[in-house]
């Protein structure tokens, strides 16, 4: 892997971590100090997914499986589906 590869996989990486943070957030802890590594356990595969060209479907699904069975939570499946959207649209992914 060159470095611009790592450089540009480090962006991507560092934009989902963000996005999943500050625009996804399903527990709402964004505004927590000690909480700002929350979502980054599913920073790899959501890269995966996007650089493997995986569809805005399956995208989706993922997101909304980590809300609604593994958190547990009754989630936003029309909010879900537009942060779906928005993480396809990370620059360099596609």
């Amino acid at each position: 892997m060159t470095t611009n590869s790592k450089n540009r996989d480090g962006r991507i990486r560092e934009a989902i971590r963000r996005a999943l943070l500050e625009e996804w957030d399903p527990i709402g802890v964004a505004g927590i100090a000690q909480a700002q590594d929350e979502y980054d356990a599913y920073v790899s595969t959501i890269f995966e997914m996007l650089v493997s060209r995986k569809t805005k479907q399956q995208v989706l699904d993922y997101l909304w499986w980590l809300e609604t069975r593994y958190m547990g939570l009754a989630g936003n499946r029309q909010a879900t589906e537009r942060f779906a959207d928005r993480l396809l649209q990370i620059p360099d992914v596609r």
